[in-house]
């Protein structure tokens, strides 16, 4: 299975063994929505709400850290999934947060696909929908370790010093500038020192599916992007920089990493340093 499948392929396959299909939708607080609610109202058949918000490790000192392999496989169990199934993980989402999905599901060893476009597409196609809350039986999934690192703040407050990853935010311009206000109260607008820009959704096409190989190569090049140095995405609070990641994937770059804390974390600690204005 590539790890990114077509609306046409999905409802081709639907219901074959060994298939689960996730709803990793969540979103930001402003959006006032309610992703659960959401789920029980319209579905994709035989979807099953993955709850992404709650899929973190409640005991890091990171925010909304990526969960431990062990947490990540009760959850999977818990969802009916078992060991050598296949993940198909979907979203209704404006920060596309199946690739944060994509990149926990990957790093614990599942193997797993974005449902190109989401739901949005899905539904634009006129596809069925089922409502409810589906109850499955427990499943037996065991994490693995997967593809995929994690930075840390002490290691991105080091590479300050010697530059040796390239760091790339994928939150929008006015944000990472500073030119607005971030809207969590108390979080300081602007972003690392020495890091790029390229907004997550330059990565993606009108209708929520992604870019070609081509113009994914055209947008890093663009933000000043070294494809031979490696690199480490960031954004507000780990979700979007999941998108650079799996655009990164897609197109073969395998010397990557997440700043999970993010903006989050980097602009609450008062001790590091931040920049205002565009891109060096």
């Amino acid at each position: 299975m590539d790890n990114l499948v077509s609306t046409a392929w999905l409802a081709e396959h639907l219901g074959d063994p060994g298939l689960v299909v996730l709803d990793a939708s969540a979103h930001l607080p402003d959006a006032a929505r309610d992703p659960r609610a959401e789920f029980g109202a319209a579905h994709i058949p035989g979807a099953r709400f993955l709850d992404l918000p709650t899929l973190i490790d409640p005991d890091s000192p990171v925010p909304s850290a990526v969960p431990t392999a062990a947490q990540f496989a009760e959850r999977m169990r818990a969802l009916g999934v078992n060991a050598g199934d296949r993940l198909v993980v979907y979203d209704d989402s404006a920060v596309k947060t199946s690739a944060r999905a994509w990149f926990i599901a990957r790093l614990h060893g599942a193997e797993v696909a974005i449902l190109d476009g989401g739901l949005g597409k899905w539904r634009a196609e006129g596809r069925d929908l089922e409502s409810g809350m589906p109850e499955v039986p427990a499943g037996d999934f065991e994490s693995q370790p997967g593809p995929g690192t994690v930075r840390l703040k002490a290691e991105m407050l080091a590479n300050l010093g010697r530059k040796s990853e390239q760091v790339i935010d994928a939150r929008g311009r006015a944000r990472f500038t500073g030119e607005v206000e971030d809207f969590r109260p108390g979080v300081v607008s602007g972003h690392i020192p020495g890091s790029r820009n390229l907004p997550f959704d330059l990565l993606l096409n009108a209708d929520g599916t992604f870019a070609d190989d081509k113009d994914l190569r055209r947008a890093f090049a663009e933000a000043g992007t070294d494809m031979d140095g490696p690199i480490v995405t960031t954004c507000g609070g780990g979700v979007t920089a999941c998108v650079l990641l799996f655009a990164l994937d897609r197109l073969g770059k395998r010397d990557v990493a997440l700043y999970d804390g993010s903006w989050s974390e980097w602009a609450a600690d008062p001790a590091t340093p931040k920049e205002t204005g565009p891109a060096a």
